[in-house]
């Protein structure tokens, strides 16, 4: 599985559409391999080859209890005050979501820019020589470089509806933001193109969530625009033929242009209809060199056998062809029902057969 996934990235021929997981996102590895066989799906395993020392602050995570509910808080302590998150974990997945952000006012912004600027960022192989080692010829290291500052700051720091408030009422402070976020990710990507020439890195990835609701056109030309074609001058100067990827979990319509003007040349997590507004055949006929890892949508694990055989083949159909397509779980799925909709998925990719050169 590793060589049809390599194949999918590097444009080479292969013998059939690769099915993949996101390392146990929806059940354990070893779990799925005895239903479908360890020849029917590959692993992609999130690592970086960074990590960020920030020697004058600290984070300080508590267990929480809330109206029967398990959650955590995260205080960040740095010279300049606290800030803290809370957050609650829900039933289905096992994943939280946040309560209380760690900003909430423009005043909070200081304590976060005193932890940016105490950040050095240091080179680190060890997780992706590890992931290497012991994924073997089942699967790749899906090296990720964090996200863009605008996407980060809603993500991970603050609400977007308080970010659209501050983005109007404090632009100044939030461009100095913004700044000190970019300088970081900088940093990473320059370790990042460094390491491409120690390590078989197959291709970088922003882990940035992209949904044109969320951004909109303006601010993804603004924010990630120049540091998805900034990673890519970087990575040609290398001279290795290593691809840019982005995480494009949602609606992308609205940035469809944009994208094409990006330098990226992968889309990880493409998810389709029902699910999201850009098809796999729209994607192929946009952008006739990006890679599409096509996240199976969520919603249709919850369908008849029939009706996820009849996604997947459509999802084939579209793109499989082309030989750029990889079908994944990189989402989450409804639980339990991998037992009965990755079979199919397997019996469609099987059944398509050779995709082309």
């Amino acid at each position: 599985m590793r060589q049809r996934m390599l194949a999918v990235v590097q444009g080479r021929p292969h013998d059939r559409v690769p099915f993949v997981q996101y390392s146990g996102l929806a059940v354990p590895d070893e779990e799925a391999w005895s239903v479908i066989g360890r020849s029917n799906m590959g692993i992609l395993r999130w690592v970086a080859v960074h990590r960020c020392e920030h020697p004058n602050c600290r984070f300080e995570t508590a267990e929480l209890e809330r109206d029967g509910r398990s959650g955590f808080k995260t205080v960040l302590h740095t010279p300049e005050g606290t800030l803290t998150q809370e957050k609650f974990r829900e039933p289905a997945f096992g994943t939280a979501a946040t309560r209380e952000h760690f900003v909430r006012e423009p005043e909070d912004y200081s304590a976060l820019l005193a932890y940016l600027r105490d950040i050095t960022v240091v080179q680190d192989l060890h997780p992706l020589r590890q992931a290497i080692r012991q994924l073997g010829q089942d699967g790749l290291p899906h090296t990720g470089l964090g996200r863009t500052p605008y996407q980060q700051l809603w993500v991970e720091w603050v609400s977007i509806q308080d970010l659209a408030w501050h983005l109007v009422e404090a632009p100044e402070l939030m461009e100095e933001v913004i700044a000190a976020m970019t300088d970081v990710l900088r940093r990473a990507m320059t370790v990042a193109c460094q390491a491409v020439r120690q390590e078989p890195i197959p291709y970088l990835n922003f882990g940035d969530n992209i949904t044109a609701p969320v951004i909109g056109e303006r601010y993804f030309r603004k924010y990630c625009l120049p540091l998805y074609r900034e990673l890519a001058d970087m990575l040609a100067e290398t001279g290795l033929d290593i691809p840019v990827m982005v995480h494009t979990d949602g609606d992308l319509k609205p940035l469809w242009q944009a994208i094409g003007e990006s330098k990226i040349r992968g889309l990880d997590s493409l998810s389709p209809p029902p699910d999201n507004d850009t098809s796999v055949a729209q994607a192929a006929a946009l952008w006739p060199e990006m890679r599409l890892l096509v996240n199976f949508p969520s919603s249709v694990h919850l369908a008849e056998p029939k009706a996820i055989r009849a996604t997947a083949e459509r999802i084939l159909a579209e793109g499989g062809h082309t030989g750029r397509l990889q079908i994944q779980i990189s989402e989450n799925v409804p639980p339990g029902r991998w037992k009965v909709s990755f079979p199919e998925i397997v019996q469609a990719i099987e059944r398509f057969g050779r995709p082309g050169p």
